[in-house]
């Protein structure tokens, strides 16, 4: 079957909002902010952003490389790229490790969508803790609800890119992005305006070390802080959903006008931008009506609804911020998808049309086990992972992640692979910033190291809850 001439973005700014949409979503606007509360607040952010220059932005900037040098995704990149290893069994790695995603990604997206509708229509007016809790696990409860969300989430993923990538990719992606970053500076506005929001800012902005340190004994504040950096280095990953081959499909889609130095960092400044501003919607007003902001992942479903109920126009501010949520998590269902439909194009010669009907059917089927995990099939738990959500979202975030990211290093800095030389080569491409060279033995040794540390790391809750 032949192959359809391969289809760039129409303009720089177009590949790079495509690039931070599919990076930008809960991981930056659920994950972080309830991370940041558990660790303590700006100390933590510090830890983060360190890890998101040394690990996170080089293997981006790797698999920007790989997709430009080849033209191609994963799915025929490692046939095309020299290498004196056999890296072709890695094409699957990143098909498989997006279909993992979106199988619970979409349901927690629908999530998003189904709050707002409830917070227009006053649902959490006046609430407290326990309506909201219960109101949330209402809905989880019941599977019609949260199967249909979670099809309106692959629907919209299938409806975009069937229409291509500059038609449908790259111009909704415009819009949703655009319209994300203005939502966000109006609910900044409005939180730091809020009373007492200033004990929140400082919380989140000034660092207190310390926090990295609890418990009062030596083994306890060194077990703290390694908690601490663990969590940084896999938010690094997760944040930016680098590892999986994704961005390398979106390098193999720009030309070589720009270094690829330069497109991640402006890829990864926006991310970051994002995260950090969710949190300067979130803490200030947590702090402002006295609502403990370490509440986990039921921070935005369960306590920032007793926030908006508490404010004048809660019902608004609530509606747009979980507007805000649903773009942001549209953002990522939309650009991984892409990363399906391109790979399957590139690996059977499918037509767009063939591999978003194909690709959008298997998804929903997929995607089923996850919403059924949290009722009819509750009962489905692995000790120390969890329900099927869980266990899907260990599997990308604790496994594919971190040893995609571990691959690609090999592949991009070892002889084994295509080398250091036509990396840098690669990147090097163009106008614009250059990879520093000086950091060949970082890449070449200290990623890796990082990436087994997040990989074992990932294991340790697992064999504590099994032994003890």
């Amino acid at each position: 079957m032949a192959q359809e001439a391969r289809e760039h973005f129409g303009s720089r700014i177009g590949f790079i909002f495509v690039a931070a949409g599919c990076a930008i979503g809960l991981g930056n606007v659920w994950r972080f902010p309830y991370i940041v509360g558990e660790y303590g607040g700006a100390a933590f952010i510090a830890l983060y952003l360190v890890f998101l220059v040394i690990l996170g932005l080089p293997v981006m900037v790797m698999e920007f490389a790989v997709g430009r040098a080849s033209q191609q995704s994963t799915a025929r990149a490692f046939d095309v790229l020299p290498s004196k290893k056999n890296f072709r069994w890695f094409g699957w790695w990143g098909y498989v490790g997006s279909m993992l995603l979106l199988m619970f990604y979409t349901s927690i997206c629908g999530w998003m969508l189904s709050y707002i509708p409830k917070m227009a229509s006053n649902m959490f007016d006046g609430a407290d803790a326990a309506l909201t809790e219960t109101a949330f696990n209402a809905m989880v409860a019941n599977p019609s609800e949260i199967m249909a969300w979670m099809l309106v989430s692959v629907a919209i993923g299938v409806i975009v890119c069937a229409l291509g990538i500059e038609k449908g990719v790259e111009r909704v992606s415009k819009f949703m992005m655009s319209s994300l970053l203005i939502l966000m500076v109006v609910l900044c506005i409005r939180a730091i305006t809020l009373p007492n929001a200033a004990d929140g800012l400082k919380f989140y902005l000034l660092p207190d070390f310390g926090h990295l340190f609890a418990g009062d004994t030596l083994p306890q504040k060194m077990g703290s802080l390694g908690n601490a950096v663990y969590a940084a280095m896999g938010q690094a990953f997760f944040s930016l959903s680098v590892g999986m081959g994704g961005q390398a499909i979106f390098g193999s889609r720009i030309g070589r006008e720009r270094s690829l130095t330069g497109e991640a960092l402006s890829t990864v400044g926006m991310d970051t931008a994002v995260a950090i501003m969710a949190g300067l919607i979130i803490f200030p007003a947590c702090f402002a009506y006295g609502i403990n902001p370490d509440s986990g992942p039921s921070l935005v479903f369960q306590t920032l609804p007793v926030v908006f109920g508490q404010m004048p126009l809660g019902n608004v501010w609530g509606c747009l911020f979980f507007v805000f949520m649903g773009f942001a998590a549209l953002s990522t269902v939309i650009g991984v998808f892409e990363l399906l439909v391109t790979w399957t194009m590139d690996r059977w010669g499918w037509t767009r049309r063939q591999a978003v009907i194909r690709n959008g059917t298997m998804l929903a089927v997929l995607s089923i086990p996850c919403v059924l995990g949290f009722n009819v099939w509750s009962g489905l738990e692995i000790p120390g992972i969890g329900n099927i959500q869980g266990i899907e979202d260990f599997i990308v975030s604790s496994n594919i992640l971190p040893l995609g990211g571990l691959v690609f290093t090999v592949f991009c800095c070892s002889s084994w692979g295509w080398g250091w030389d036509n990396f840098i080569a690669e990147v090097d491409a163009g106008e614009g910033i250059r990879f520093p060279k000086f950091l060949k033995g970082w890449c070449t040794y200290g990623i890796p190291v990082l990436g087994i540390i997040i990989f074992v790391m990932g294991y340790a809750p697992l064999v504590h809850t099994w032994i003890g």
